[in-house]
């Protein structure tokens, strides 16, 4: 039963994820040819990522009250709405209405990670989380790929439209694999009985009862702040410092989440079990700085350092997100998991639409290497913190 549950939720969030990478790549340029400045394209990421922030505690809360299930199925024909939306637009305010309405509909990642908090025993959760990263690997991998390809096939005057409405009809696809396949996660007895509220500030209190998540809920939400400026412009940054196109610029995507996968699916596992989840944060950390220095120093120096600037920060991100879930997932009990991955996946879409408008500023205003600088010292800082985090020990299941 949760061998199954877990491989349908992996079907789910890797289609979820191809629908949502295949529109990566030309989005900036779709703002750029509607007549946005480069501040605009970026507020554009950061319109679809402020309404994740307002949802997906009421998605998270939601569920631990009503189920997983039934909120990943409307999530899923949200996504499929929302596309077909994008794929109409014609105009600078309906692209911003349509990633608008997407980002409020499909915020469903803490709800995801809350179904493996479920199916999934204590010291294994890392590894269960890794499903949802393997998921996000594969889709950054293949969604932005075909994006690129799609996109050079222009439909109502825009490269973007093709792939929008390939992906409503992933997500159409998704809709009848989970209704069909995906069984309700959470028991009845396990359900919440907290009172309705649109901004949970009780959560905000609970988390001081658990040692170390607040903390690593700050070091989520920076490191955050700052790769959400990267995703945001790299298609920018690709070219107007390499002249790139949108093929080339979605086989980057590619391969980066072809890193992502294999640091996903056959390493954290291994890597959590002999390090921890500290280290492995303290890891990513790292990594992250030294990524983004290699994307400053690239500038002028060709693709291959550009390839291996995204591949450094690609193992970073890949470490960073199962490692920050699993810690949280283990630190809190299980009736509130739903609600505090909530809190975190809101945390982190408020620095995904904050971050951009940032980075934007920076990119218009300083250059192209300015945000990537600055942004490394910001992470440096998070290096005082995460190996000061209290180390979780492995439950022993009797």
């Amino acid at each position: 039963m949760r061998k199954a549950s877990l491989g349908t939720l992996f079907l789910t969030v890797f289609l979820d994820l191809v629908g949502f990478g295949l529109v990566i790549p030309f989005l900036p340029t779709m703002a750029r040819d509607m007549g946005s400045s480069d501040f605009l394209a970026a507020a554009l990421s950061s319109c679809f990522s402020l309404m994740q922030f307002l949802a997906v505690p009421f998605w998270g809360r939601l569920s631990d009250r009503v189920g997983r299930r039934p909120v990943l199925l409307w999530s899923i024909a949200g996504s499929a709405l929302g596309m077909v939306f994008l794929g109409l637009a014609q105009t600078l305010p309906l692209l911003f209405l349509a990633r608008l309405f997407s980002g409020f509909a499909t915020a469903n990642i803490a709800v995801a990670q809350a179904y493996i908090a479920d199916i999934t025993t204590p010291e294994n959760r890392s590894k269960g989380m890794a499903v949802i990263g393997i998921g996000f690997g594969l889709g950054f991998m293949i969604g932005p790929f075909i994006g690129g390809e799609l996109g050079r096939f222009h439909i109502m005057g825009h490269q973007g439209t093709l792939p929008a409405f390939v992906a409503a009809g992933l997500s159409a696809i998704n809709f009848v694999m989970a209704w069909r396949l995906l069984p309700e996660s959470l028991a009845k007895e396990n359900r919440s009985t907290r009172k309705r509220v649109l901004v949970d500030w009780q959560a905000l209190r609970d988390v001081k009862a658990y040692p170390g998540v607040r903390a690593v809920l700050f070091i989520f939400f920076v490191s955050t702040f700052w790769f959400a400026g990267v995703q945001a412009l790299f298609r920018l940054f690709t070219l107007d410092a390499f002249g790139m196109n949108v093929t080339d610029t979605g086989r980057i995507f590619g391969l980066v989440g072809l890193v992502s996968v294999v640091v996903q699916g056959g390493l954290i596992g291994r890597l959590n079990k002999r390090f921890g989840e500290v280290t492995l944060i303290t890891t990513s950390i790292v990594l992250l700085i030294i990524g983004f220095l290699l994307h400053a120093a690239c500038v002028g120096r060709g693709v291959p350092m550009l390839i291996l600037a995204a591949m450094v920060a690609s193992v970073g991100t890949a470490l960073h997100m199962p490692s920050v879930s699993g810690y949280v997932s283990r630190s809190v009990p299980a009736d509130v998991q739903g609600s505090t991955l909530g809190l975190m996946q809101s945390g982190s879409a408020l620095a995904r639409a904050t971050g951009p408008v940032l980075w934007g500023m920076l990119y218009d205003g300083l250059g192209l290497r300015a945000p990537f600088l600055i942004g490394a010292l910001a992470l440096a800082g998070l290096l005082a913190i995460s190996p000061r985090l209290p180390r979780i020990k492995p439950t022993k299941i009797a």
